[in-house]
């Protein structure tokens, strides 16, 4: 009797056990690049202004060039470096005069994109970036990654970063963390 309840109690919380959540971080929403914050310097009694363009550079990456906009995005990565990440919108919200190509407002961009993840950051230090390999966003700015990020992941994931990049790298959007 005492044995067929230790198998049934194993057949029962075995599966627990193995199905333990294995989320090293997970992300809900997505934030696109948006135009450049400008800093606006006043000298002088007679004004002299400068408008300077700042880029948001997040973690040693440069936005893109032109503003994007992203409709959502979903991502989970696992201690053992698996990464899934659902984009859907990711799409051009405006153009540049110096790059023709891209006044093409709604449209992809023709982009291939990636996923960076960034751990253990601070304001000082962002870490080692690691990232999943290349995909075409699709007519309507969606995507899908599935991939293993390269480096291996740390054992933990303090402030997480995600940002979904181009090769070269510049950011186009960033998830959300989920608490």
């Amino acid at each position: 009797m005492k044995t067929a309840l230790l198998a049934l109690a194993l057949v029962v919380l075995v599966p627990f056990a193995v199905t333990a959540d294995d989320t090293l971080a997970s992300f809900n929403g997505g934030i696109a690049v948006s135009t450049p914050l400008i800093a606006v310097t006043v000298t002088g009694v007679e004004p002299n202004i400068s408008v300077t363009p700042v880029l948001n550079i997040v973690c040693g990456v440069s936005p893109g060039g032109v503003p994007w906009r992203i409709r959502n995005l979903h991502a989970v990565v696992e201690t053992s470096g698996h990464i899934t990440v659902e984009g859907r919108g990711l799409l051009l919200a405006g153009g540049s005069p110096t790059l023709p190509a891209l006044n093409v407002i709604g449209t992809n961009g023709r982009q291939m994109v990636k996923a960076e993840l960034f751990c253990n950051t601070s304001p000082s230090a962002c870490g080692t970036a690691h990232t999943s390999g290349l995909v075409s966003l699709e007519a309507d700015g969606d995507f899908k990654i599935d991939d293993t990020l390269s480096p291996s992941v740390p054992p933990t994931c303090t402030k997480p970063v995600l940002l979904i990049t181009n090769g070269a790298p510049r950011w186009f959007a960033a998830g959300i963390p989920k608490k």
